[in-house]
């Protein structure tokens, strides 16, 4: 493990103050989210609610996070770009829980928070290389560079954003890959002390957060929540994993966020797929199949926890040098699969995708009330 840089009273002095301004934050919030109208109402099957519920909590995440980044975390240029990004794209966010931005003004600002990000230091400059052509141990991008760093902010900013359709998702997914990501990054030498430091702090707000947000959820976190957390952990992946130079951890980070990347990338060609927009909102994502299936929110949030979590232990297994970490690695995952399968599995008799056509018990068809168009998910 390597040395952190910084006194380890701050891995839980940060957390803990990211944990403690975001659970006290929360409500206010909740009530200014009801003031300037920022409230998801459920206008069509694709909600799995059936009354209007607040937006916008995904504000408390980002004063939390940021307050306690500003206290602890050493300031640098990479450090200062990470911050004035998430500032972009929180308020562009904010806006859109209350006005319902169209999806190219959204591109648009996660596009100029990505050339904030990038203008700071916050670039690939190299890749691991498999090792199959040459002995090399990275593969220089050169010009393509920038290309690939906007790429992977604003898929992963968006993968967070899309993958945010049930109590407590993306909240617990993104406090799971901050983790994953956290203990990679004390195992492997990033080159950056602050790494570490940076995701025990955004896990610590997104904990905060979880109370109001897990099901039956009083606030949800919008767009400014889940856009800021895909944001957030994307650069730190490019500030820390993908700065090591090995030939398996380009793995890492890709593992540590697998399961919102590969729903925004299926919901992408099955759209283009079917003739519609990428833009186009639909019932196709992955909890939504989960809960076609016969599962309730509860049972497919906790499945997708597991994935999650499981995904992330292979990070931290192919990044562990010793055989004490994998043991630990092994037995855990075994241990997340195993609760699991008691929780969903023995709690659910039949699993089919006939059960789609019946109204579920945790969410019966919604009213179909008017209201501005929300945000495409």
């Amino acid at each position: 493990m390597q040395s952190l840089g910084f006194p380890i009273w701050k891995m839980a002095a940060g957390p803990l103050v990211a944990f403690l301004v975001c659970y006290f934050m929360t409500p206010p919030v909740k009530r200014f989210a009801e003031n300037v109208g920022a409230i998801d109402v459920p206008k069509d099957d694709r909600r799995v609610h059936n009354h209007p519920i607040p937006r916008m909590g995904g504000l408390a995440i980002f004063v939390g996070f940021v307050l306690s980044v500003l206290i602890f975390v050493n300031m640098s240029m990479q450090v200062m770009g990470l911050l004035l990004g998430a500032i972009i794209i929180a308020v562009m966010g904010a806006l859109d829980d209350i006005l319902c931005l169209n999806p190219w003004i959204k591109l648009g600002g996660q596009f100029l928070a990505a050339l904030v990000a990038i203008r700071c230091g916050i670039v690939f400059d190299a890749i691991s290389n498999p090792g199959f052509l040459d002995a090399d141990t990275t593969i220089q991008l050169g010009w393509l560079s920038i290309p690939f760093t906007v790429v992977w902010i604003i898929a992963c900013t968006n993968a967070v954003n899309l993958i945010d359709g049930l109590d407590g998702l993306a909240v617990g997914i993104s406090a799971i890959s901050s983790l994953s990501m956290m203990i990679v990054s004390l195992i492997l030498p990033s080159g950056i002390a602050g790494i570490p430091l940076i995701l025990a702090c955004l896990a610590g707000a997104c904990f905060g957060f979880m109370p109001y947000n897990l099901n039956p959820a009083k606030i949800f976190m919008g767009d400014v929540g889940s856009q800021f957390l895909g944001y957030v952990l994307s650069c730190v992946s490019i500030m820390g994993l993908f700065k090591f130079h090995a030939i398996i951890t380009f793995l890492i980070p890709l593992l540590s966020l697998a399961v919102p990347l590969f729903d925004t990338v299926f919901a992408f060609f099955r759209r283009i797929f079917h003739g519609q927009s990428p833009f186009h909102a639909d019932r196709g994502h992955i909890h939504h199949k989960l809960i076609a299936m016969g599962m309730n929110q509860k049972q497919a949030v906790a499945v997708l926890y597991a994935v999650s979590a499981v995904l992330g232990l292979i990070a931290v297994l192919i990044a562990g040098p010793g055989t004490g970490i994998r043991i630990v690695c092994i037995v855990v995952a075994f241990a997340i699969s195993l609760t699991v399968w008691l929780f969903v599995f023995r709690k659910t008799k039949q699993l089919h995708p006939e059960a789609a056509a019946v109204p579920h018990a945790d969410f019966p068809n919604p009213p179909q009330t008017p209201h501005p168009e929300e945000t495409n998910k």
